[in-house]
């Protein structure tokens, strides 16, 4: 006992897939709420995205391994907005496992 459920996660080779769908969940959250706020429909999106619907279905779809950096700027600049990707480093703790 004492270790912590990430730790557990890592233990058994899962902490990367639970990071990358709770990422993507985020996101898929983050243009959903910011095409509802703008009132902006899958279709419009797709038209402002210069694609058609089914491709705009990577944004939200959890399963899709196809999400590209290219896409995920192009959604966001069709919501009037701009991506920030940041890099960070991990505390000493961390580094030390």
């Amino acid at each position: 006992m004492g270790s912590s459920f990430e730790d557990f996660l890592e233990e058994e080779g899962f902490l990367a897939e639970v990071e990358e769908t709770a990422i993507k969940r985020v996101l898929a959250y983050q243009f959903e709420q910011a095409m509802k706020n703008a009132n902006i429909s899958k279709a419009e999106m797709a038209k402002r995205m210069h694609t058609n619907q089914d491709s705009l279905e990577v944004l939200t779809n959890l399963e899709s391994k196809t999400i590209t950096l290219n896409t995920l700027t192009k959604a966001a600049a069709a919501l009037g907005m701009h991506l920030k990707i940041t890099l960070e480093s991990h505390t000493l703790e961390q580094i030390a496992k």
